[in-house]
């Protein structure tokens, strides 16, 4: 007799949750075949693995105080909705991906229905907020870590960690080819390019985008043949297009996964916002310029809480500015493009920072095993069905 099919839930509300969330079902459906179901939340990404999101992720990519006050309303019912699928599926075990605000209000209303939890993605107690451990251990029964770092703070509350490492850093680039890239927008072999990274959350793209757009009109000026390249998450494709459609230049916005790596392996330098693309960049080998800013408020507060001076995750490992983080204040137009055009003026400085970042690469686990498959290893242990 068969074993019964297991149906697992997994919930990503932004895009880096969506890409590892796509991921871990991959790898359940190269383990188990017909005999896994899944379900759950999540953008486009888990989709094309037949997951169907009960409503659309992008109203969640949250950041900030004050942001997070105002959508509290639309956080909670969008909980609500997430439980209320878990209570028609009927999940063997939901696996909660980062978004530490919304899953943990998912985790709440999941808890009370005798549901098995996993986090995937540990909340950053090592920068701040250190009592996120403790409440973490008392929701969850499994936390999936993507650094080596992260465990032992939870451990300590009692929970089982799992290091899995991090799926991005398992980003194959072998079929990336920046020539293609540059046929599709007309650059010579010669001719420099600027790949410009806004973010994957709506309130980046209205916070961080008029500042990157002062940057590169900059730079523009003084390199009129200098190409702009837009990668644009999935989540916020038609934002960055309507914004970039307004720029007083030329810019080619470029959707897909394909078209991303493309542009990573083709770009002399990067201007990145802050998050998981600065990995990608330093896995493709481009150096790059990191730049963000929050609401003033949740800026003041957080320079209160925060433990590290390093955002960048990459710098965090490295304990040094492998790549200049601009950060509020200093996340300006004059001051971007001062720290770009630095490097596209110097190729011997591009060749050093990419080495440094390669360096730091090694120490947050590149060339492992794969995330992926570890991630299914664990939930599936976590359950009695490895």
């Amino acid at each position: 007799m068969s074993a019964r099919v297991l149906t697992v839930m997994l919930v990503a509300a932004e895009a880096s949750g969506d890409d590892r969330g796509a991921g871990l079902a991959r790898a359940l459906k190269r383990r188990l075949g017909d005999g896994v179901r899944i379900v759950g939340v999540g953008g486009a990404r888990l989709a094309a693995e037949g997951v169907y999101s009960p409503f659309d992720i992008t109203q969640l990519s949250i950041f900030g105080l004050w942001e997070g006050l105002f959508a509290y309303p639309r956080v909670i019912r969008r909980a609500d909705e997430t439980a209320a699928l878990a209570a028609r599926e009927r999940p063997d075990v939901a696996v909660l991906i980062d978004s530490w605000g919304f899953n943990l209000r998912v985790a709440y209303r999941l808890k009370k229905m005798g549901v098995p939890l996993v986090k995937y993605v540990a909340p950053q107690v090592w920068a701040s907020r250190p009592g996120r451990a403790r409440t973490t251990a008392q929701w969850f029964d499994l936390l999936l870590t993507i650094h080596s770092f992260d465990g032992p703070a939870f451990e300590a509350e009692g929970l089982a960690v799992a290091f899995v490492g991090d799926a991005t850093l398992a980003i194959d680039f072998a079929a990336a080819d920046a020539g293609r890239l540059r046929r599709e927008i007309g650059a010579a072999p010669g001719d420099q390019i600027l790949l410009v990274a806004p973010g994957s959350r709506p309130v980046e793209i209205d916070r961080v985008m008029p500042v990157f757009e002062d940057a590169v009109t900059r730079l523009k000026a003084e390199r009129p043949g200098l190409h702009v390249v837009v990668p644009a998450a999935p989540t916020v494709a038609a934002r960055v297009r309507a914004q970039v459609a307004g720029w007083p230049f030329r810019a080619h916005v470029v959707e897909g996964e394909q078209a991303k790596l493309d542009a990573m392996v083709a770009a002399d330098v990067a201007l990145a916002c802050s998050g998981t693309v600065t990995t990608e960049l330093a896995l493709a080998g481009c150096p790059m310029v990191v730049g963000y800013r929050l609401a003033p408020a949740t800026h003041a507060i957080l320079k209160r809480l925060i433990r590290t001076k390093w955002v960048t995750l990459f710098n965090i490992a490295a304990r040094d500015f492998v790549a200049p983080e601009m950060i509020q204040g200093d996340c300006n137009g004059p001051a971007l493009s001062r720290e770009i055009a630095l490097r596209l003026d110097d190729a011997e400085l591009r060749v050093t920072q990419v080495a440094r970042q390669t360096e730091a690469l090694l120490k947050m686990g590149r060339g492992g095993p794969d995330p992926n498959e570890a991630a299914a290893t664990a939930v599936l242990d976590l359950i009695g069905r490895a």
